[in-house]
């Protein structure tokens, strides 16, 4: 059976400090009101905080440490980068490929990515990969085409094995940091589809047991709405993941 999953990206915001004051409250408050829910929490804090804000997850619970991109390569003359195996060594169990803002920003395209998932998968990383489409592409109605290329290129060329240690999140462009959200009609019809490529390119149990997040400005209000979809398994949660009331009361959304 495939997991509910709520990840909190915290993309390059708050210091040390001020991300362990934050974790420290959503623990808290998680391990105090959410008892009743089932759904992993994978944070995502960034690079410099990882060991430190892992430290202070509860161990062989709920909470798990996550990264927010990783290099292809496993060593090497990269300055600046940090590859997988770092990564795995330092207490991360998942990490973030192919968000958007990597795409759009850093020109990170599919065949860079398919590298960094075999990269992930190696180190024994659970990898969170991103699709999603702009409002351009929406707009001209090549949303599902446009989706169902990222995952062929992307991702279709794992293994049975590999996939089954991914997570997919979709995040449409057009609703991320921009206080638009997609309904949960039009989450739900994405996710399908997705569910349904899946099955074609492997096989009905992969996609029945593939979680899949939706990722585009989800906040505590939306969240369960959201997740009564029936193809929505959770959220990829940007800017509500560094409030701890608005990303305790999404966990609680189960």
């Amino acid at each position: 059976m495939r997991k509910n999953i709520v990840a909190g990206n915290w993309k390059m915001n708050t210091t040390l400090q001020d991300g362990q004051a934050l974790i420290s409250e959503i623990v808290n408050m998680v391990q105090d009101e959410a008892t009743g829910s089932a759904v992993e929490v994978v944070v995502c804090p960034p690079f410099p905080f990882l060991s430190a804000i892992g430290r202070q997850l509860p161990q062989g619970g709920r909470f798990h440490l996550g990264a927010q991109n990783c290099h292809q390569k496993e060593t090497g003359a990269f300055t600046g980068e940090v590859s997988a195996k770092m990564l795995q060594s330092v207490g991360a169990e998942y990490v973030i490929l192919g968000h958007s803002e990597r795409r759009q920003y850093f020109g990170e395209d599919d065949e860079l990515l398919s590298q960094k998932l075999k990269a992930a998968l190696a180190a024994g990383l659970k990898p969170i990969f991103c699709v999603g489409e702009s409002l351009e592409t929406r707009e001209a109605d090549e949303t599902f085409n446009f989706i169902s290329k990222q995952l062929k290129d992307g991702l279709f060329h794992l293994s049975n094995e590999e996939f089954d240690q991914v997570v997919i999140a979709y995040e449409p462009i057009w609703a991320i940091g921009t206080g638009k959200t997609a309904t949960s009609q039009q989450a739900q019809e994405v996710h399908a589809f997705i569910r349904e490529q899946i099955a074609r390119a492997y096989d009905a149990e992969a996609a029945l047991n593939t979680s899949i997040l939706y990722g585009g400005s989800a906040n505590a209000q939306n969240a369960r709405e959201l997740f009564s979809q029936p193809d929505v398994d959770g959220g990829l949660i940007g800017g509500a993941s560094l409030k701890s009331r608005d990303f305790t009361e999404i966990i609680k959304s189960f």
